[in-house]
């Protein structure tokens, strides 16, 4: 009989290693290997030459990134805000106990979220297309234009689309948030409330408002994150192209376009880890805020 080379207590270890050995060919390596591309000059042909943080200084002085993180806020910023307060309006109806269907419009609400995002943006784009799109066709059976509009042409109109589909989106899952927050709210801070007098409005605005704030932090700093993010939408809208003059380039696409079109792989880089950069702070933000809220709450 052989000896088991390896004790029982150890087997778990077995387990966990192909996971281990994926995550570090298909994620860690990756990015340290990005991180290396960005201090040279590659373009994915011939061999990178190291040239030190030329590529980092490039993109601080760069006004098309500038540009490309100006539009990113533009276009998150009126979507989050209907996106936050939409939610929590449902959220506070939908999680009345005694209100009949609530799951069904929970799901409902849901569902644009499981949808991917490619092709809720390859639908409007066909809808809002100035030759063939729904939008124009409706529109001109019911009398109210004579030709066709190129939506896709008007820079304004098409940071609104986007924020648009941005919200459909997610305004599913911060309801979900919400719903989960107002449900760990205790019944005893309303129930004493009324006891002394409060309405249902104070009672929101005083109560309810203040103790959801954890969680209304977390979506604003999350959302952000994943504003800085947004890529699907505004490419599928435009072709790639980030038009028109660029008012929908977002952070995410310029670091394709510059990458994988113009294949400059180092200063593709570079922005990625710029865009971590960003990242990493409002993380910092979101923490400190969050946590600076439980330490008061704990006093």
């Amino acid at each position: 009989m052989f000896s088991n080379p390896i004790r029982k207590d150890n087997y778990g270890y077995l387990f966990i290693t192909p996971f281990f050995i994926l995550f570090l060919m298909f994620h860690i390596y990756p990015i340290l290997y990005s991180f290396y591309l960005s201090f040279t000059n590659s373009d994915g042909m011939s061999p990178p030459e190291f040239i030190g943080t030329a590529n980092y200084t490039r993109a601080l002085t760069d006004s098309v990134f500038y540009q490309s993180l100006f539009n990113t806020f533009m276009i998150w910023i009126p979507s989050v805000i209907p996106q936050l307060t939409v939610s929590l309006v449902l959220a506070v109806i939908l999680n009345e106990r005694f209100l009949k269907g609530k799951d069904f419009f929970r799901a409902v609400f849901f569902f644009p979220n499981i949808v991917t995002a490619a092709s809720i943006g390859l639908l409007v784009s066909l809808m809002f297309d100035w030759q063939s799109g729904s939008v124009n066709h409706m529109l001109a059976s019911f009398g109210l234009i004579e030709d066709p509009v190129d939506w896709k042409n008007n820079p304004v109109f098409m940071r609104f689309l986007i924020s648009t589909i941005l919200f459909f989106q997610y305004f599913g899952y911060s309801m979900l948030l919400y719903i989960a927050g107002l449900q760990g709210i205790s019944s005893d801070y309303s129930e004493a409330a009324q006891i002394d007098g409060a309405n249902k409005t104070q009672i929101f605005f005083r109560i309810t408002i203040p103790l959801l704030k954890p969680i209304i932090i977390f979506q604003i700093i999350t959302s952000l994150i994943g504003g800085i993010q947004i890529f699907d939408q505004p490419y599928t809208l435009t072709n790639g192209a980030g038009g028109p003059d660029n008012a929908t380039l977002t952070s995410v696409m310029y670091l394709y376009i510059t990458a994988f079109k113009q294949n400059k792989f180092g200063y593709g880089a570079s922005i990625a880890f710029c865009l971590f950069v960003l990242i990493i702070i409002l993380a910092i933000i979101s923490f400190r805020l969050t946590n600076g809220k439980n330490n008061e709450q704990a006093r």
